[in-house]
């Protein structure tokens, strides 16, 4: 909806507030008029339902409004006295209009000495569930919500398993756009595997639904510091038309703030020209200087003539490769008994059986319970995934005869690499230069430099675009330039070689900007294999993302406070129960 269209579903509320409550509000000792004004008329039913005036400003604040709206329509019934299990159920469900029966249908008096206390511990326990709810749902929106690292494109900066909070505050918290949605949940519903907001997902569909004409413009509350370069920032995932991922579905076109959520390191930020060299991030020119918390991971292909060994990679922390065991033979109950550790099978041209497994192999004790004979093969050349200082201590490695790092040609154009035209043989370890532009920027259009901005113009900005030989129309006029409506960044994995980001889909939009990771308060190794394998990283746990030099852990601290904290707590509590006596 443009301004103009909420004016006018606004005031359409208003009305229909004014007509299903006036008589209520004159029960009340109140005017008539006073249930038409906007604003004033929901002080005026907070003074009749006995409620803080405050809560007002709740009614307005996008998906806490939808929480707040059914305790409004109860407690209004409730104080003309309709306090039945029935009646509350019937206004919630009607949206409301029940209270048109009560205005007009019923003979009902003002309860002024109404007692706001739950008459029974359900009441009481559901009214406190309620608030929590509504506060949690605050804080989750507009201030720190948690998030989970599933992903490895930022090991190990940030590492699978990690449990985080983002700020939301530090960029300013992105006002809802999704209006009518379940609170503190993301794109789907947990459990029922359905969408979590009421929004049409059909693209034919998609501009003339009623339920997205209801979407908000995008509004970002102000916040203290701007996305800058070498940030660790929370975005919703520009390219995202999915349902459910890993799952063959045909694409669908979602709202901004029902996108997917992805973390990545910004790299590039407005008017920055951005080039990747051989794996490098290069900005204006000159290479781009990581944090010192930044561990950039490239893949190397590792030779040493008697064979790379596993023990050696795993005492390294490397923990991308792959092992291969070898059997003579295996039957059905052995196979089932390693199966959660093996990733593929294959056969030897002598029929002996190969195993593969993820860097942790086989552990010992689940092979003799197998009653297996297994011989580990030793390649004498691995492609592993390393840091510049695992690298570093595999060349001083006596054992190691050759380390080099693995980078595609410059020129040698990559799969799935931004902007996907043939004019631009771009891979990830060469690509660009590119420009990144900013609100305002103004640069030439033809056919070729559309193919960089064609989806900023036409997906992020709302145009038409049309080519016709090396003319470019906009909106149906021919233009030989564009001027930018808002900021854009680059975003990359710190895992070079296995993030997918930018490199794949191009810029990412102010308005697609979430928030900015600030703690992790969890961490585990062995995240995605089952709850019952996960084992606490107890360095990282109540760790800052930002800052400099190593992370310092502060559980200590907290159990610390905490334990101070219950014993001030019991004290206090001894020694008021000691006055009372």
């Amino acid at each position: 909806m443009d301004s103009t269209q909420w004016i006018i579903f606004i005031l359409v509320i208003q009305l229909i507030h004014f007509l299903g409550t006036w008589k209520l509000y004159v029960k009340a000792g109140r005017k008539a008029w006073e249930a038409a004004i906007p604003i004033y008329n929901a002080i005026v039913l907070m003074q009749i339902i006995k409620r803080p005036k405050w809560w007002v400003i709740l009614l307005f604040i996008p998906i806490i409004n939808l929480l707040m709206f059914p305790v409004i329509w109860v407690e209004t019934i409730r104080s003309f006295g309709r306090s039945s299990l029935l009646e509350t159920w019937l206004v919630i469900l009607s949206l409301g209009f029940y209270i048109y029966y009560v205005n007009y249908a019923l003979e009902v008096t003002y309860v002024e000495d109404r007692s706001l206390h739950p008459r029974s511990g359900l009441g009481e326990w559901v009214s406190s569930i309620v608030f929590a709810v509504v506060a949690a749902t605050l804080v989750h929106t507009y201030f720190i919500q948690p998030y989970v690292i599933p992903t490895g494109s930022l090991e190990r900066t940030l590492r699978v398993g990690d449990l985080l909070f983002v700020s939301k505050f530090h960029y300013g918290a992105r006002v809802p756009m999704t209006t009518v949605a379940a609170p503190m949940v993301h794109d789907t519903l947990p459990i029922l595997k359905t969408r979590s907001y009421v929004a049409e997902v059909d693209q034919d569909k998609y501009k003339t639904s009623i339920w997205n004409k209801l979407q908000l413009p995008y509004m970002r509350i102000p916040g203290f510091q701007k996305v800058k370069k070498n940030d660790i920032v929370v975005f919703s995932w520009p390219a995202d038309t999915v349902h459910q991922f890993f799952r063959s579905e045909r694409g669908i076109r979602k709202p901004i703030d029902k996108k997917s959520n992805y973390v990545k390191r910004c790299v590039g930020v407005p008017g920055d020209s951005l080039e990747v060299r051989d794996g490098y991030v290069f900005i204006n020119g000159k290479q781009l200087q990581l944090s010192d918390r930044a561990k950039p991971q490239y893949e190397y292909r590792v030779f040493a003539q008697k064979g790379v060994s596993s023990r050696l990679l795993r005492e390294l922390g490397v923990a991308e490769f792959n092992r291969y065991y070898i059997a003579a033979n295996i039957n059905q109950n052995q196979a089932n008994a390693i199966s959660k550790y093996a990733i593929n099978y294959d056969r030897t041209p002598q029929g002996e059986v190969v195993i593969f497994t993820k860097s942790g192999g086989i552990p010992t004790k689940v092979i003799r319970q197998a009653g297996l004979s297994l011989r580990e093969l030793t390649d004498r050349q691995r492609v592993v995934t390393l840091t510049d200082e695992m690298a570093d201590k595999l060349r001083n490695n006596a054992t190691i005869d050759s380390i080099v790092m693995l980078t595609a040609p410059a020129g040698q154009p990559g799969p799935n690499i931004f902007p996907q035209n043939p004019a631009y043989r771009w891979n990830n370890d060469n690509f660009g230069p590119i420009y990144i532009p900013g609100k305002g920027d103004k640069v030439a259009l033809n056919a070729q430099t559309l193919a960089l901005y064609k989806k900023i113009i036409r997906d992020y900005e709302g145009n038409t675009v049309s080519v016709s030989g090396n003319q470019v129309s906009l909106n149906g006029e021919l233009v030989n330039s564009y001027t930018f409506k808002q900021d854009y960044y680059w975003m990359m994995g710190d895992n070079r070689h296995h993030s997918e980001d930018s490199r794949a889909w191009g810029y990412v939009p102010d308005n697609h900007i979430v928030g900015k990771p600030i703690f992790i308060w969890l961490s585990f190794d062995n995240f995605n294999d089952g709850i019952t394998n996960w084992k606490p990283r107890w360095d990282r746990i109540f760790t800052t993302v930002g800052g400099d030099g190593e992370p310092r852990s502060y559980f200590k601290h907290f159990l610390v406070f905490l334990a101070l904290y219950f014993v001030g707590d019991y004290i206090w509590k001894k020694r008021k129960k000691k006055a009372k006596s």
